[in-house]
């Protein structure tokens, strides 16, 4: 067991002093997919329907232009579109082109009451 013990630390050591980019990109990639079963094996199936947000925008859509609606439209037809809006723009404060800015805040708004079931 004390030789065990000695071997994983000369390899730590190793490792730490010389490490190799083969190497930790194959444990990168490892570490990666180990992650995403543990996260698949944990993961508690409460999901935001797409569809929410579109519902709680809707009582604003009188503010909103034809083509305002339809990119909320676009955006809420699924959770991952949502998903993807909310880090590309919201998350980074990036105005799109495709919403007034009042109604841009408004549904990242919305969004950021439901990130956390993203």
């Amino acid at each position: 067991m004390k030789k065990l013990l000695i071997l994983i630390v000369a390899g730590a050591l190793y490792f730490h002093f010389y490490p190799n980019e083969k190497l930790n990109a194959w444990l990168s990639e490892q570490k990666t997919m180990i992650l995403g079963y543990f996260s698949d094996a944990t993961d508690t199936k409460i999901r935001l329907k797409a569809d929410k947000i579109y519902q709680d925008l809707s009582k604003d859509f009188a503010q909103f232009t034809a083509k305002e609606k339809e990119y909320v439209a676009e955006i809420t037809s699924s959770r991952k579109s949502v998903k993807d809006f909310y880090q590309q723009y919201c998350n980074t404060n990036k105005q799109t082109p495709k919403l007034h800015r009042e109604n841009f805040a408004k549904v990242c708004q919305v969004i950021g009451q439901y990130s956390s079931l993203l």
